[in-house]
């Protein structure tokens, strides 16, 4: 079942969110042996959520009025994971380091409160890439595998998110992006990711000096990643980019209605591109001209125009993160590297970098302004083996592997765009494909509702069958289970 029905079955009585939570939390004691998905399950809290969600549901009785949840939140008794990137008041943050191990959070983010409100029964949180670093997602305390081949990595730095819709261990999952933290992951695992704009959903009680990062809804349909949207979507004073509050249920509108006809551009293939991201990118085009939009060809993009600042910022915010001296040494090697880098920058080197990438983002917007959307593969490759980006005695090719497999997504980190990550292809053996849509500031509506129209035209649920035979085959292989934390 998606969010969406999980949701309605709750409404209708037909489930019961303590049916629900159990259900999630027997997959995860299944299956996360094998996926990595989690750093922490909460089976108490879980299931003290999940009672009074059942206790609000009985006393909005069935009476008149009462038929399809009226008044009731819209998420009311929804299993949902977060990212241990985002503080959970009561549960252990680590933020995917054996360096904060022994740290607990004192509050909740606060969209970690808004999916509170909203009804959402949190399981717990899941395995993060450390500090949100690396496009890939394997710490010391779990390596996040991709559903449709545990060989393969979940992608990162949302990994275990990914990992957690994908297979059913979650119905939906909050993640975060700074360069493609969602995205890439969504990709990896054959859901969908969505990079809100810039000031849709606030960072608080953390802060992004930069603009980079976002929060953003990993999910299986695109009207689930609408529904979290929605709840996520807000601003609290002291932000440092905050969008107008958008009227109840806009995001989920938007994908119930037609995006009418769009000018798509699609950016032409690299050398590096594999085969089948290429062909996924050119029978995505195929499919947008059937549907009635105008398809071109956009301008080639470089990630030469923005790398060497990029970086720049990138081990600065690695840098900031204030890690106790006597713990540095249990920091991964990519992290070290990053740090040691950032520590070398001054103000003076920083502010330049700063400048000449507001300068590159406003050139690329203007490249492809005239464009509703451009297209692309979300990444290079399909989801590659675990232990394939990483090398521990020379982090700084670490990061050139990195930003060689997911050269474009940080674009929409430095304008500010929204980006979203759809499952619209596969590969013959099985593994899935992402293709990104990048729209215009604020345009999520627009990628949500072309989205809908795409996962009409080409749904990939049917997947899920495969997934099931690749994880039962996997679990009979493996049954240890990860290092993780349980309440």
């Amino acid at each position: 079942m998606t969010l969406a029905e999980q949701a309605a079955a709750i409404r209708g009585r037909t489930v019961s969110p303590t049916e629900l939570a159990d259900h999630h939390l027997r997959r995860i004691e299944e299956l996360d042996g094998v996926l990595g998905a989690y750093r922490t399950v909460d089976a108490p809290g879980a299931r003290r959520a999940a009672r009074a969600a059942e206790a609000r549901l009985a006393a909005a009785g069935d009476g008149p009025g009462t038929g399809g949840g009226a008044g009731l939140p819209p998420l009311l008794g929804v299993p949902l994971s977060v990212k241990d990137t985002w503080p959970v008041g009561g549960l252990p943050f680590t933020a995917g380091s054996a360096a904060f191990d022994d740290r607990t959070a004192s509050q909740d983010a606060a969209v970690v409160g808004a999916l509170r409100a909203a009804g959402g029964v949190l399981l717990g949180t899941t395995t993060a890439a450390e500090f949100g670093c690396s496009a890939y997602t394997e710490t010391v305390h779990a390596t996040a595998r991709s559903p449709y081949d545990p060989g393969r990595g979940a992608g990162g730095s949302s990994g275990g998110a990914a990992a957690s819709v994908s297979a059913g261990l979650a119905a939906g999952a909050l993640g975060s992006d700074g360069g493609g933290s969602v995205r890439i992951p969504a990709a990896a695992c054959g859901v969908v990711g969505l990079k809100p704009s810039r000031g849709r959903v606030t960072t608080a009680p953390g802060t992004d000096a930069f603009g980079l990062a976002t929060a953003g809804p990993l999910a299986r349909t695109v009207l689930d990643a609408a529904l979290l949207l929605d709840v996520m979507a807000g601003s609290v004073p002291g932000d440092g980019s905050t969008l107008p509050a958008s009227p109840t249920g806009h995001f989920r509108a938007c994908v119930e209605r037609e995006p009418g006809p769009l000018r798509i551009g699609v950016l032409p293939r690299t050398d590096g591109w594999h085969p089948e991201a290429a062909l996924a990118s050119r029978r995505t085009a195929d499919l947008l001209a059937d549907l009635g939009h105008r398809v071109e060809e956009a301008p080639p993009f470089d990630p030469a125009e923005y790398v060497p600042d990029f970086t720049v910022l990138w081990s600065v915010l690695a840098a900031a993160v204030p890690v106790p001296p006597e713990r540095e040494d249990r920091l991964l090697p990519l992290t070290r590297w990053l740090r040691a880098r950032g520590n070398e920058h001054s103000a003076v080197r920083l502010a330049p970098a700063m400048a000449s990438l507001t300068a590159t983002a406003r050139t690329i917007c203007h490249r492809y302004d005239r464009f509703d959307a451009v297209l692309s593969p979300t990444t290079d490759q399909p989801p590659l083996p675990v232990g394939s980006l990483a090398d521990p005695d020379d982090p700084e090719r670490t990061y050139a592997r990195m930003l060689a497999v997911t050269p474009r997504t940080p674009v929409a980190n430095l304008t500010g765009r929204p980006s979203i990550s759809l499952p619209l292809h596969w590969t013959p053996d099985g593994l899935p494909i992402g293709v990104m849509l990048t729209a215009r500031l604020h345009q999520e509506g627009l990628l949500l509702s072309l989205g809908a129209q795409l996962e009409r035209a080409r749904p990939w649920h049917h997947h899920a069958a495969r997934q099931a035979a690749v994880l039962e085959r996997a679990t009979g292989q493996n049954t240890a289970r990860p290092e993780r934390g349980t309440r």
